[in-house]
């Protein structure tokens, strides 16, 4: 098999290290590796399959030779992607900055493969939240057709980082101490106003728009309808951030244009490529965050009709948003580029 010249720019955080960590697992077929950060990180030295690679600072010239770049995220995608275009690698960027540009794709390899073929140097990977709902929403829609999403979710820290992360830690310890608690990261960190997270819940993700939603309930309105090809399908979203440190929950209902009993949505989501069915109410068997962190697969439990509505379905979903959320499908769009002859 061929290899590839890689480069993982933000190589030192939460989804950067998850992407070392899945090229050692899937033994992803790189022969050289570049590993770019910030000046912070540069110098420091981390091992990918064995062998000590020295982390450099991200310049526009660091791109030369490179053939596929991961991005793992934030403000530096606008500036570096085009660079590492130029230099002639295929960018696939987990920020949100090239997502909604109709020029570039955005791709969960199990839902819309064929997007892939579209582009233009640049792949974006959808908002982990996305991804882990359109796992749960395509087979249904192929089969009986989606006439409406209404999803509410339940976004662990690591959403916000090693901060978001380091944070509940603190407030945990400095409650069960007796301790005043200190909030400076969440709902976000670029905000004036902090809340506290540990033993709460924050409706808040991301910046509040004009419409009263915040830019996370939207990016899951107008990345469903991009990655699913149905521009009018209609979905309302509420993002809630809860004390979890890993792996997002959803609860979505669905109205279908065609019936659908329980038992043959689990048929169709247990049979879709990384999705298991995991739905036992007898023996209290669904998925929870506590197991499904450092998992691939997004877990679907809780499916019953819904009486209210015709063609009513309710679905509790899970998936790790640092791996299928994030890094994991980011990998598979590299493998699906290399499977496919599209580098």
């Amino acid at each position: 098999m061929k290899k590839y010249n890689v480069a993982i720019l933000g190589a030192t955080g939460a989804v950067g290290q998850e992407f070392i960590s899945l090229i050692e697992e899937r033994k992803f077929p790189f022969s050289g590796l570049k590993l770019l950060a910030s000046s912070r990180s540069a110098g420091k030295i981390l091992k990918v399959a064995g062998k000590d690679y020295v982390v450099e600072e991200a310049t526009v010239d660091s791109f030369s030779g490179v053939e596929i770049a991961l991005f793992a995220g934030g403000s530096a995608s606008k500036e570096f992607a085009p660079a590492a275009v130029k230099a002639g690698a295929v960018v696939i960027d987990n920020s949100s900055t090239f997502r909604m540009d109709p020029t570039v794709p955005l791709v969960v390899p199990e839902v819309n493969p064929e997007a892939a073929r579209n582009h233009q140097g640049i792949i974006a990977n959808p908002n982990c939240s996305t991804i882990i709902m359109v796992m749960a929403l395509k087979p249904i829609h192929d089969r009986a057709r989606i006439r409406r999403v209404v999803v509410s979710t339940y976004q662990a820290v690591s959403g916000a980082g090693k901060e978001g992360i380091d944070e509940l830690t603190e407030q945990v310890r400095a409650i069960s101490e007796g301790q005043s608690v200190q909030a400076k990261i969440l709902p976000s960190a670029s905000l004036d106003k902090h809340y506290q997270i540990a033993f709460n819940l924050l409706p808040q993700i991301d910046v509040f728009l004009e419409d009263g939603y915040t830019k996370e309930e939207m990016k899951m309105v107008h990345e469903t309808r991009k990655i699913m090809n149905e521009p009018e399908l209609a979905i309302t979203a509420t993002t809630v951030r809860v004390p979890v440190y890993r792996s997002h929950s959803e609860s979505i209902n669905l109205e279908l244009e065609q019936a659908l009993s329980v038992e043959e949505a689990k048929k169709l989501l247990a049979s879709f490529p990384g999705v298991i069915v995991q739905d036992n109410p007898a023996e209290m068997e669904y998925p929870m965050p506590l197991f499904v962190s450092g998992r691939n697969e997004v877990f679907v439990g809780r499916v019953r009709l819904d009486d209210s509505v015709k063609n009513g379905l309710n679905l509790w979903v899970v998936g790790d948003q640092i791996r299928k959320g994030a890094a994991l499908n980011a990998l598979q769009i590299a493998e699906l580029l290399i499977a496919d002859d599209l580098l």
